[in-house]
């Protein structure tokens, strides 16, 4: 039996990232802020493949929820194998209009919600004596500039580094650190971002296609396994080739 804990679980990439790693074998927990009753779906769905699965609530922001949070899947699973750190948010808005609250809110859930998490599941990890897996969900953000989501690049930049650094201090643990970082991904929210998100990105992109999150899922799911036993700190772009494009956004016309 393994356990996973996948961040921000109630809707979009981190919850088909759940539903592939159940698929694959692995028992979930489901981490959500506030939409329970989306969770509440993850979960159902996961129990109907057969697996385990508990959600539990908290914000990844905050110390006190994130301790709970880690102590509450032990106590219910019995064990922590991997940790999926997903739960991200962004503000779409120019450099000069940006409020501090909003950059404050996506720092606070994007980079320290990930280092909180990552802090406290290798902390896990280690006592275990078994080694394991954390990821960090990124996105094209991590190197490439968007106008108008300084907030939502700056974190994800971070999170690069953050990988990196985890890897060169977990490995001795034989806890491995990765990110994944996505391209253009078919979501709930992604598609409200335009009145066609398919026909907009499809072309910018080498293999002609926007991803889904099974597509996210099935790289996760092959770092979660043994069998990537030696790959640690890399960032791996899910992207159908988009983000080779060094230019874009720039050239997109």
């Amino acid at each position: 039996m393994k356990v996973a804990l996948v961040t921000g679980a109630s809707k979009g990439v981190g919850r088909g990232i759940a539903y592939g790693l159940a698929d694959a074998g692995w028992d979930i927990a489901v981490n959500y802020h506030s939409d329970k009753e989306g969770a509440d779906e993850t979960r159902e769905a996961i129990e109907e493949k057969g697996r385990r699965c508990f959600t539990i609530s908290g914000d990844v922001g905050n110390k006190e929820d994130v301790n709970a949070m880690f102590s509450a899947v032990v106590a219910e699973m019995g064990q922590l194998d991997c940790l999926v750190n997903n739960a991200g948010r962004q503000t779409f808005a120019p450099l000069l209009e940006l409020k501090e609250e909003d950059w404050d809110k996506t720092i606070r859930t994007n980079l320290k919600g990930s280092f909180l998490c990552t802090q406290a599941g290798a902390r896990i990890m280690k006592e275990q004596g078994n080694g394991g897996s954390i990821i960090n969900i990124g996105s094209g953000a991590n190197k490439q500039p968007f106008m108008n989501l300084i907030d939502y690049c700056a974190s994800k930049g971070g999170l690069e580094q953050l990988t990196r650094v985890s890897a060169c201090e977990l490995g001795q643990y034989g806890i491995r650190v990765n990110c994944v970082a996505p391209g253009a991904i078919e979501i709930e929210r992604t598609k409200e971002e335009s009145d066609d998100y398919a026909g907009t990105w499809s072309p910018l992109t080498p293999m002609n296609r926007i991803g889904y999150p099974s597509d996210i899922a099935h790289m996760v799911v092959h770092l979660a396994a043994e069998e990537s036993n030696f790959v640690t700190g890399q960032t791996i772009y899910v992207d159908g080739g988009l983000w080779t494009k060094t230019h874009w956004p720039y050239d997109a016309e």
